[in-house]
């Protein structure tokens, strides 16, 4: 085994090939840009997700906490307004303009943020990311972004094939996915250079790797919740406030 550090054209070759796990190859994906998702499930993706984007700026103000570059916070803090917004309609973030997204699919804003949809398991893998940047280096938790690198392509893919699959949905709601195209790799861009510099021995690399797959695992995870939840039905504790209620007096 050797302990040869790769050149950084070998090692971001090696950050990008992480690209076949991507969540744009989950069943629940692919089968939501052939078209064959119900209004259900299209609800139901979008009502969790939205806790996915506002934990976002959660985690890029972690970021910011742990570093110490200037020139790196000047440029980081981007992200948070980019989804945070500024005052004004002009200054609409990725936040509200997921939040169009949900009323374009015909949920209720209110809904939405009172997490009347979220389950636990989305919960659960979304808190363990914003978590791990709060205590990974910044300079870990700023590789983890780097699943931007794939999200172009998924972004492109929902406007090439929503509007046509899904007209019911307003054309409103895929403001965000258009947002997204060039942000994402105006990221891309900072944050690579910032993986490519900082990990420079082989087991640093290594370590990159992994902590990108585990941004992987986390948003495969939350599309898995999804899949079992609305495409098979199985949303947790179904039918266990029922029993409680028939069974309520007998003890």
């Amino acid at each position: 085994m050797t302990n040869t550090p790769w050149t950084k054209q070998e090692f971001e070759q090696k950050l990008r090939e992480k690209g076949a796990y991507y969540h744009i190859h989950h069943p629940f994906h692919q089968r939501m840009n052939q078209g064959l998702c119900g209004v259900e499930e299209i609800r139901g993706w979008v009502a969790n997700r939205l806790y996915y984007q506002m934990a976002i700026p959660v985690k890029d103000a972690a970021i910011l906490a742990n570093c110490e570059d200037q020139e790196v916070r000047r440029a980081w803090i981007q992200r948070v307004i980019d989804h945070d917004g500024r005052e004004g309609e002009t200054g609409v973030g990725g936040i509200e303009a997921w939040l169009r997204l949900g009323e374009a699919v015909g949920l209720q804003r209110s809904e939405l943020l009172d997490e009347t949809h979220l389950l636990p398991a989305v919960k659960f893998a979304v808190n363990a990311y914003v978590n791990f940047a709060r205590r990974a280096t910044w300079q870990e938790a700023a590789c983890s972004s780097l699943t931007e690198m794939f999200a172009p392509e998924i972004h492109q893919s929902r406007l090439d094939t929503w509007p046509t699959h899904y007209t019911w949905i307003d054309n409103e709601g895929f403001t965000y996915f258009q947002m997204r195209l060039s942000q994402a790799r105006r990221d891309v861009e900072h944050g690579l250079q910032i993986t490519l510099d900082h990990f420079t021995t082989r087991s640093q690399q290594e370590l990159a790797l992994n902590i990108l797959q585990f941004k992987i695992d986390v948003l495969w995870s939350i599309a898995d919740a999804i899949c079992f939840a609305y495409e098979y039905g199985r949303k947790p504790f179904d039918g266990i406030a029922d029993q409680r209620i028939c069974h309520k007096g007998r003890f």
